[in-house]
Parts: structure tokens; C-alpha cells; sequence
């Protein structure tokens, strides 16, 4: 049978979600976990890999066993198995042609920036610390410049991938409740660091280096080497996946 599952996590003290020999990732230890409960080895498979910092609170994965378990154990099992910087929210039985990534039809994150004078104790691993002044209009403004479906070369990691760099952006909005400044951005598909460099951008306009018009201009480009400084990791969010309605997942944000 096949399982999805629900998961969130702080990514503070991973290496990023992907497996890998050398470092503490967060696919590992869910790995580990999954098999302790289904008594045998399990893959899973993600809707998108987060870097090393990046957090999750609507990460989707799926995998295949062929051991019997009701939804509530493979929650509950799952989490007396993990460390306390990971958790599985929900699981369901899903049919076969579900995939966690394939199956997505669009992905939803946020960026959080803490914009005061000094640091935060409690923020330090959970926002982008920003001293400077932003301002939160100019940055919603220059957004709206890149919703809708286009060439985001000059958005994407140099290292980057993916076979093509167009994506659709189907909404990117920017608010302040306080001191924290949120960057709401809902796209078909993400390129590599493409979140935080849109959120490096807006964040020079916002603190007023450059003009309002300057993200468009850099998107026209079309070369990363153009483009503006990469924010940190640890302000991101993958906040909820988009699936079928046939596969009847949570609709959890």
C-alpha cells in the first residue's frame, strides 16, 4: 500500500531535507522512524527538498510498505520514534498513482523577517533578523511585478537544476503585523533558491537602496549574476502543498 503522510519541522539543526552520508537530515531521520514502525525499510519521497535551515510546517511525503498499520500508528509510532524537531501531523492511504512530488499542482511558502533594531534571542533560528527600517508597501508593490509566468533565470541558484527556469507565481504578497514582516508567495513550482532571492530582492527596495521598479528589471535580465543578495535559510517556510482533489489529502496551512 502506499502512505502519505504530513510533516513538519524545525530546520534549524538539519542539513536539509535530502539524505546524505555526511550530515544530519531530516528524510533520515523520518526514514528511521517509519521503519521502526512498519518493521521493515521504508524510502520516502517528498513534494520538495528545503535546504539546510529551512523549516516545514506543511511538508507532504509518501511511501510504500507492504506492512498494515492504521493511520492514527503510523502517526503516533512515528513520533515516539523521532527527535523533537520533527513530527508527523497526519497520515492517510492514498492510491497508487499518488505521488508527493509529481502530484503537487502548486507550493506555498513564507518568509518571515524580523525587522527591529536589535536581535532576537527566541527568533534568531525562526526569522531573518533585518535592522534597517523596511518598508512593507514598497515591498508588496514591487511583487506584484512578478506574479504570472515568467523566466525567473535571474531568481534562481547558479547551481540550480532544473531542465527550464519558468515558473508561475500565482500570488506573492507582503504584510507587517508588528515587528515581523511576512513575504506569502504561492507558485505552480519553485527553482532553487528561487524564495529567497525574490526575498533578498524586496528587501533592498524595502529598506530603500533601490528602487520599486528594480525587481522587474532584474527579472527582465534574466541572469542571477544581476540579481540581488541571497536571504538566509532560516526565515523560510514550506507552509502547505496543493493536490487533487481526488486524493482527498488535509487541507492543513
Amino acid at each position: 500500500m502506499k502512505i502519505a503522510l504530513g510533516v513538519e519541522y524545525d530546520g534549524s539543526g538539519f542539513n536539509g531535507w535530502q539524505k546524505q552520508s555526511h550530515a544530519r537530515s531530516v528524510q533520515e531521520d523520518l526514514e528511521a522512524a517509519l521503519s521502526r514502525v512498519a518493521d521493515q525499510p521504508v524510502r520516502v519521497h517528498c513534494a520538495g527538498r528545503t535546504d539546510t535551515g529551512v523549516h516545514g510546517t506543511g511538508q507532504v511525503v509518501h511511501f510504500e510498505t507492504t506492512a498494515e498499520r492504521p493511520p492514527r500508528a503510523w502517526v503516533l509510532g512515528s513520533n515516539v520514534n523521532l527527535p523533537n524537531d520533527v513530527s508527523v501531523s497526519w497520515a492517510r492511504q492514498v492510491a497508487d498513482d499518488f505521488h508527493a512530488r509529481f502530484s503537487a499542482t502548486g507550493r506555498h511558502y513564507r518568509y518571515l523577517i524580523l525587522n527591529r533594531g536589535t536581535r532576537s534571542a527566541l527568533w534568531r533560528n525562526r526569522a531573518t533578523w533585518h535592522h534597517h527600517p523596511l518598508d512593507e508597501h514598497r515591498m508588496h508593490q514591487a511583487a506584484q511585478a512578478l506574479v504570472g509566468t515568467h523566466d525567473f533565470s535571474s531568481y534562481r541558484a547558479l547551481g540550480c537544476q532544473a531542465k527550464h527556469p519558468v515558473r508561475t507565481i500565482h500570488r506573492l504578497d507582503v504584510s507587517r503585523q508588528g515587528e515581523m514582516i511576512a513575504i506569502e508567495v504561492h507558485a505552480n513550482a519553485f527553482l532553487h533558491h528561487m524564495v529567497r532571492n525574490l526575498a533578498g530582492v524586496l528587501m533592498a527596495i524595502g529598506q530603500g537602496k533601490q528602487e520599486v521598479s528594480w525587481a522587474e528589471e532584474i527579472l527582465q535580465l534574466r541572469d542571477r549574476r544581476k540579481g540581488g543578495v541571497t536571504a538566509p535559510p532560516h526565515g523560510l517556510y514550506l507552509t502547505k502543498v496543493d493536490y487533487p482533489e481526488e486524493f482527498q489529502l488535509p487541507d492543513r496551512r
